[in-house]
């Protein structure tokens, strides 16, 4: 199917990152490092409103939907949800971002439900450093879900690693010897200046590019992208079954291949991740007769998405913490 949401700058859009929730149980110093604050005001969009926002872009071209958070996997109708995104057919990758804490016990259900791929998020190999980072001594149960995802019969599994200067970022050898004789892509994601992360930021963050001149001189080669992939510039090598990813959004020419959208869990459309409030689609949400309504909705207001973000200026919009990126 030709996309149908296609932007002012001929850019066209295959692929939806739907966050289902807000609700994360670790405290990651760069993103939640005060935990969970809950809102009783705030709805999360139910599963019926769910079903037609997937079906809503469906029709429009959307070949990828990525369920994210917050945790998505603390939702109890996280199943029902993979199984009505999977209804369909035009959505080819089911994917999830998730901090794996409960994959060794319900990837399999995951996977019989429909999904297609796991994202999991480590910032690092050793316990302790991991404990320190996610505010959970979580380390060997997260290891266990990456494993358990292999044997619930996934082909490949990528962990998101958020690249911090004085963390990890001098890890490079013991993630490559991790990923040597496992199919995982590992993805480097550049630490991001966020409304309440401002002194992290200029504490921690190291661009991607240092991590890309390594590889470069390790013989890795880039992979050409594909049209409904993310944003990650991809690198293989022959002796290796793993990848590596790089996430850079300070790169120049970053958004130029930009091909996703965002909705959020209280059901606003954000055409950046990072440049604006949100255009609120949730009027359009309670009943299926109004399913023209919300795709005409989303095409016009896809109009007047801008060529770039403006995190160079500092300028990261709504998104106040990392949890708002979703992997």
């Amino acid at each position: 199917m030709v996309s149908q949401l296609t932007d002012a700058f001929a850019r066209k859009f295959y692929y939806l990152r739907l966050s289902i929730t807000d609700v994360c149980n670790f405290r990651c110093n760069y993103c939640l490092p005060d935990g969970y604050k809950p809102n009783a005001s705030k709805r999360f969009l139910t599963l019926d409103e769910i079903k037609r926002i997937g079906r809503g872009f469906a029709e429009l071209g959307t070949e990828k939907v990525r369920l994210t958070g917050g945790e998505p996997s603390l939702r109890r109708d996280f199943v029902d949800i993979i199984a009505a995104i999977r209804e369909n057919q035009a959505i080819k990758t089911l994917a999830v971002t998730t901090n794996g804490y409960r994959m060794a016990r319900d990837v399999q259900s995951w996977k019989d439900a429909g999904l297609t791929s796991v994202n999991v998020s480590v910032d690092s190999l050793d316990a302790h450093q991991f404990h320190a980072i996610t505010g959970q001594d979580k380390f060997r149960q997260v290891m266990e879900g990456i494993d358990a995802g292999f044997e619930a019969g996934f082909s490949k599994i990528k962990v998101n690693t958020v690249l911090m200067r004085d963390v990890n970022d001098r890890s490079l050898n013991t993630f490559l010897a991790w990923i040597k004789p496992r199919p995982i892509q590992l993805r480097f994601i550049e630490l991001m200046e966020t409304g309440e992360g401002t002194d992290l930021f200029r504490k921690h963050h190291v661009s991607g590019q240092v991590i890309r001149q390594q590889l470069i001189e390790k013989g890795w080669q880039q992979r050409i992208r594909a049209r409904s992939d993310g944003p990650a510039q991809v690198f293989s090598h022959p002796d290796y079954q793993g990848e590596i990813g790089l996430i850079m959004p300070y790169e120049k020419d970053f958004c130029q291949s930009c091909n996703r959208l965002r909705v959020s869990a209280v059901g606003n459309l954000h055409l950046c991740l990072f440049g604006e409030q949100g255009i609120s689609l949730r009027d359009l949400l309670t009943d299926d007769s109004q399913l023209e309504q919300l795709k005409l909705r989303i095409q016009g207001n896809l109009q007047t998405k801008k060529q770039m973000h403006f995190l160079h200026q500092g300028n990261s919009g709504i998104t106040q913490n990392l949890s708002f990126i979703g992997g």
